[in-house]
């Protein structure tokens, strides 16, 4: 079975739940809207990892669908708020929920969103567990996505972002910040899984682990794929950190280490420019390929991948720890 044949089959069983979930309470037409970003697609990478974690530790894939849906709904409950915030049109190939229904709607929904992911993790075996690892990495994630901004170089016009943003960003900073905004739901996927599955104290540690180093190999790759994809197999716009300004992108970082001083000054003058053409975009995006920066980031994510294989060290074999094995693999092959 493929990564893709196995995110597939648990994709439908979560779907299923989550929509059901998120039709509570909700009237026709706001349906329509909390609906749409779920039915724009995904990956369900991280809900697939909750089912299968639960698996490897002996639990039962149903017992796991509740708990693998509060991870997918908060996910996307990030995205709704992350699109609102970088103001974006475009995810997954298809409009966001800010883009068809406007930002009210859309923050309205993200609303609808956090109530419906309590009202998930109360169906779930150890839901009070569950709905503290849950109201942990939230606030993780917060933090994470304030760092993000912040790291940003131009286009905001808020006064504590113009105070507080960072005029130079390092390695540490930069793996604080994903560790934060993105590998702590991969890390709290896990976590529930293996507890759902009764696994114990040990195997819920490693699995945690396993998440964690996962979560950060799926950022680089990301920020790998928006400088060197191709916009039709990614799904949203080719180059987009640079449009924001960010100077958070492993690639980025990586280039300004090995670029000339004029070089390096005109990469960084385009990423602090308020307004960027689409040539001033291609121009970075060269800059940035000039260098051996992709190069480095993929080495620097698989070395991430392989230490979260041997977390997984701790399991007895199963075709559920080949199936998270093979996943961890997909994260730095994927090429969307």
């Amino acid at each position: 079975m493929s990564v893709v044949d196995i995110l597939t089959a648990r994709r439908k069983l979560v779907d299923d739940f989550l929509l059901k979930m998120l039709r509570l309470g909700a009237s026709a037409e706001l349906y329509e809207i909390v609906k749409h970003q779920i039915i724009t697609g995904g990956k369900r990478v991280r809900p697939a990892m909750t089912i299968l974690c639960c698996e490897a530790v002996g639990g039962s894939a149903e017992d796991a669908i509740p708990a693998a849906a509060c991870i997918e709904l908060v996910h996307n409950y990030t995205l709704i708020f992350d699109d609102i915030i970088d103001q974006s049109d475009l995810r997954r190939g298809l409009p966001t929920v800010r883009a068809k229904y406007g930002d009210v709607m859309a923050i309205l929904a993200g609303m609808h969103y956090r109530e419906t992911i309590y009202e998930a993790a109360r169906r779930s075996p150890k839901s009070e567990r569950i709905e503290k690892i849950l109201s942990l990495a939230l606030r993780r994630i917060i933090e994470g996505e304030r760092f993000d901004v912040l790291f940003e170089q131009a286009g905001r016009e808020s006064e504590y972002v113009k105070k507080m943003m960072y005029k130079a960003v390092d390695e540490k900073d930069y793996f604080r910040m994903i560790k934060a905004k993105t590998a702590t739901l991969f890390e709290a996927a896990c976590k529930v899984g293996g507890l759902v599955g009764n696994g114990d104290p040990g195997q819920v540690e490693a699995l945690s682990r396993f998440g964690r180093n996962c979560g950060v190999a799926f950022q680089i790759v990301d920020d790998i794929l928006d400088i060197g994809g191709r916009q039709g197999e990614l799904g949203k716009e080719i180059g987009k950190d640079a449009k924001e300004h960010k100077l958070g992108n492993i690639v980025v970082l990586f280039s300004l280490d090995e670029l000339s001083e004029a070089e390096r000054d005109k990469l960084l003058h385009v990423l602090r420019s308020f307004r960027l053409s689409d040539f001033d975009v291609k121009e970075a995006i060269g800059i940035l390929l000039s260098t051996n920066a992709l190069k480095r980031a993929w080495e620097a994510s698989r070395e991430f991948i392989t230490k979260a294989k041997s977390n997984l060290d701790v399991l007895t074999g199963s075709e559920a720890k080949r199936m998270l094995m093979d996943i961890a693999d997909f994260l730095t092959e994927r090429s969307f």
